[in-house]
């Protein structure tokens, strides 16, 4: 437990470091939109090739790592579906607020995830979190899309547009090339891998500077019982649901923790973006975001502890 938490330490305090740059030295919105597009677009996509390129992948459970996860969005988004009805009924939660309590409960933040599962496992750790990208990236995107169309959006999203976005996401495309690059086990001259591994390795750190920037405290003065309820739904049900999948896989030690980790972190910032342009009640994601980095902190060690 303390050696988890003691991987978890950096990763937040780099978040909180994070909200102090944004309040106190580069306090201009459009500096950090630049930093996060160059993490999203540049960096990140780097550390993924450099580290799938390279990775044994025959010495990790892959199937194992991605199904549990896969099934763990599946049972969660049938989940929230079927509260629907009894959140409309029961807490008057209209339709672009369910949207942000779907986001909220079943997306990840993949900064997070990374950062942690390479802190304790090293380049096995980033390999199966990269793995879990890969099935649990596209799956979000289409279900959150879908959910904000039906429910939030003024008028209805195309599917042709929707799978021309999940086209253009570089995070996918980065994974499909570093798997293809290792498989094909195509040689990477030394300069270049240098070249990647430098990109890479800053990009985790700028990565979680970018979600403290992106939190908005300001929420937190008054909580809403639909925000507790997501924060619930994402920080134990959906760890607990992954951890049990993944044992029924036959998972066990630091392959079940990072796919623990992977379950546990809080939901991706960029949902707040999507909420925005697409009808969703925004605030009220923007409250169960900042509320679920928060807790994270205390509630990852637990399940990641549990797993191993």
């Amino acid at each position: 437990m303390l050696v988890v938490f003691g991987a978890l330490v950096p990763v937040f305090l780099l978040i909180v470091f994070g909200v102090v740059l944004k309040r106190r030295l580069l306090t201009d919105e459009l500096v950090w939109i630049g930093i996060e597009w160059l993490v999203y677009y540049v960096l990140f996509p780097a550390l993924l090739v450099d580290t799938l390129s390279r990775a044994k992948l025959s010495s990790v459970p892959i199937a194992g790592v991605g199904g549990a996860l896969l099934l763990a969005v599946l049972v969660m988004s049938a989940l929230c579906m079927a509260l629907r009805p009894l959140l409309a009924r029961y807490a008057h939660v209209d339709g672009p607020a369910f949207t942000s309590i779907f986001q909220g409960a079943t997306r990840w933040q993949t900064f997070v995830a990374l950062s942690v599962a390479g802190n304790l496992y090293g380049d096995i750790g980033i390999t199966l979190a990269s793995v879990a990208m890969v099935a649990m990236i596209p799956l979000l995107n289409i279900f959150a899309v879908a959910v904000l169309a039906t429910y939030a959006a003024p008028q209805r999203v195309k599917w042709p547009a929707l799978l021309l976005t999940m086209a253009k996401n570089p995070l996918i495309w980065a994974c499909v090339i570093g798997l293809l690059l290792n498989l094909l086990a195509v040689p990477i001259p030394h300069p270049l891998h240098d070249f990647l591994d430098a990109l890479g390795r800053c990009s985790l750190a700028i990565g979680l500077l970018v979600v403290g920037a992106g939190l908005q405290l300001q929420t937190l003065h008054r909580l809403s019982a639909a925000a507790i309820m997501t924060v619930g739904l994402k920080l134990a049900v959906m760890p607990a649901i992954a951890i049990a999948l993944g044992l029924a896989f036959g998972l066990s030690g630091s392959h079940l923790a990072v796919v623990a980790c992977c379950a546990s972190v809080p939901s991706a910032s960029t949902g707040y973006i999507l909420a925005r342009q697409m009808g969703g009640d925004a605030p009220l994601l923007a409250q169960i975001l900042s509320l679920q980095t928060l807790l994270a902190v205390l509630t990852m060690p637990v399940f990641i502890a549990w797993a191993t």
